[in-house]
């Protein structure tokens, strides 16, 4: 489904070449102070134009439909929209045939042929402006936690510049390496099991499109070390740790150490490479040259929506933690 959350509830709408995308988020307690420029920063980052990034420049201004009033949030379910104005829906119909690596394939069979294959329709990475939006409003119930992702590589390389031009140079496109800080958190958010922070921020990382995998702390070294090396000794009776091999979580609950973890993003599907693929209507392979406007590197854009969904997460378990008190 298209909903994430238990009392802090985000649910994501629309199609990347449709009238619009956008989220609701239910569940924001009321008296929050919001308006239009809390979320220019955040969307700002996100947006395309930059080198490695889309040509397709939208306004991707919000519209506050419902939920808050005179500046503050009222309790009530919040509407943001984001019209779409810079669509060239000519450039996608890859309904016979598929492209490589897309969603195309699996959303016809799916749906039957219904759903809408512009721009990759409902699976675009465009549905990510209502996660951004949600995680303006997440940050702000988050009072005194810092959450700050970077991109640390890009094409299996630090030198993500030159990875970019490289990429550029060659028609092709590269993933990337995310890394996300977050300060400030209390001890004993998260639940053992199933609503681990682990397992909860993994969830909604994966909602992003492109990403591809996620470690906490030292994450997969850690298959690779002793136990006298992986073991964060305590330093002090607040719980600090002399390292944090850990991640800031010991048994799915926050330690109160930094929480640190990285996920990897794909490379972009649409590259200007010709591509072999299958073509369903005449039954046979052929040769698939892609055009539209697409991200060489969409790992660029990511670390602000990381940072979103992190901060969804966050802030539905510090809605739990105190209806619990």
């Amino acid at each position: 489904m298209n909903t994430f959350g238990q009392l802090f509830r985000v649910s994501v709408f629309g199609e990347s070449h449709g009238s619009g995308v956008g989220v609701i988020v239910d569940g924001c307690p009321p008296g929050i102070a919001i308006e239009i420029n809390d979320f220019e920063a955040d969307l700002l980052r996100r947006k395309s134009g930059a080198k490695g990034t889309t040509p397709r420049i939208e306004e991707d201004k919000p519209e506050l439909i419902s939920g808050i009033y005179n500046g503050f949030t009222t309790g009530s379910p919040i509407t943001i929209l984001f019209k779409n104005t810079n669509t060239r829906s000519s450039d996608y119909n890859f309904t016979e045939v598929p492209r490589p690596g897309h969603a195309d394939f699996v959303a016809n069979k799916k749906y039957r042929g219904f759903n809408d294959p512009r721009g990759g329709g409902h699976f675009s990475g465009r549905l990510t402006l209502g996660l951004v939006a949600a995680g303006v409003l997440a940050k702000k119930i988050l009072k005194g936690v810092t959450i700050k992702a970077t991109l640390t590589e890009a094409g299996g390389s630090t030198d993500i510049n030159k990875a970019i031009d490289d990429a550029l140079e060659n028609g092709d496109s590269i993933g990337g390496i995310v890394t996300c800080h977050v300060s400030g958190l209390p001890i004993g958010l998260g639940e053992p099991f199933f609503d681990s922070v682990e397992s909860l921020i993994s969830h909604a990382v994966f909602a992003i499109p492109a990403i591809k995998g996620i470690e906490f702390g030292s994450g997969f070294q850690a298959a690779g070390m002793t136990g006298s090396q992986h073991n964060d000794r305590f330093e002090d009776e607040t719980g600090k740790t002399l390292t944090n091999h850990a991640g800031g979580i010991n048994g799915g609950i926050t330690n109160g150490n930094e929480l640190l973890f990285r996920i990897a993003v794909k490379p972009t599907s649409s590259i200007s490479k010709s591509q072999d693929t299958f073509n369903f209507s005449k039954n046979k392979t052929t040769n698939l040259q892609i055009k539209g406007r697409h991200d060489a590197c969409i790992a660029l854009r990511v670390p602000v929506v990381l940072e979103a969904v992190t901060a969804m997460v966050l802030a539905d378990l510090m809605l739990l933690e105190k209806a619990k008190k």
